[in-house]
């Protein structure tokens, strides 16, 4: 199946080319591994989270009470919602994979790092630029994104 994005670089100088996306790409993803990667990923944030490693000092910048009962309201939505994100981020790992044809440990750890540095860690900076977030919160958040996408990618790269 094919569909296509029409772009006009005609602005550009150049001639009105139409770009095709290949959706069969889809066919060569190995969607167990996506689970798994999206699995492995969450799993990295219910440490990350915890309070063995950020959760105490994450609240704190947050200024949240976790004795407040209304600070975990609406948290089962909330990290349903959060795996869903996940798997679509997964899914686009597992889409680049296939696409570059990469596989093993080394190309999973290099694809994770491009994709955490490049899509994650600069869309949670500019977020928390304008919203003034401390420095603290940017590290912790941008370090379990960073991690979780090399993990991802290592997973879905290995097994392909």
């Amino acid at each position: 199946m094919y569909f296509s994005i029409p772009f006009n670089l005609f602005a550009f100088g150049g001639s009105k080319p139409t770009f095709i996306m290949n959706s069969e790409i889809l066919k060569h993803i190995h969607w167990l591994a996506v689970l798994v990667a999206g699995v492995g990923y969450f799993a990295l944030g219910a440490l990350w989270y915890s309070k063995v490693l950020f959760a105490p000092k994450w609240l704190a910048l947050l200024k949240i009470d976790a004795s407040d009962p209304n600070a975990t309201k609406g948290m089962a939505g909330i990290m349903v919602a959060s795996f869903v994100t996940i798997l679509v981020a997964c899914t686009g790992l597992a889409i680049l994979v296939a696409y570059l044809h990469l596989s093993g440990f080394s190309q999973g750890l290099k694809l994770g790092a491009l994709t955490g540095i490049c899509f994650g860690i600069t869309s949670i900076t500019n977020s928390y630029l304008y919203e003034k977030r401390p420095l603290g919160l940017h590290f912790i958040n941008g370090g379990y994104t960073l991690l979780g996408n090399i993990i991802a990618a290592v997973i879905i790269c290995v097994w392909q």
